[in-house]
């Protein structure tokens, strides 16, 4: 995450987005593309639990080492 950025990042008006990988079993990874600066990830199994958050250079790259 950037360093002009400190503390936990509000995320109530995250838009949640299952991957289309997860087959509907709702065993898969969620991210909330909607803020600016960051991409929140979680666990679509524990939706009130931990997120990790990812700049969109970290997070393209993840992504693109998938493929």
């Amino acid at each position: 995450m950037n360093s002009a950025h400190h503390g936990t990042p509000n995320l109530s008006g995250a838009q949640w987005r299952t991957s289309s990988y997860s087959g509907g079993n709702n065993e898969c990874v969620e991210v909330a593309p909607n803020f600016p600066h960051l991409i929140p990830v979680r666990d679509s199994t524990r939706p009130t639990g931990p997120v990790l958050t990812f700049g969109h250079t970290a997070w393209q790259t993840f992504v693109n080492d998938l493929a």
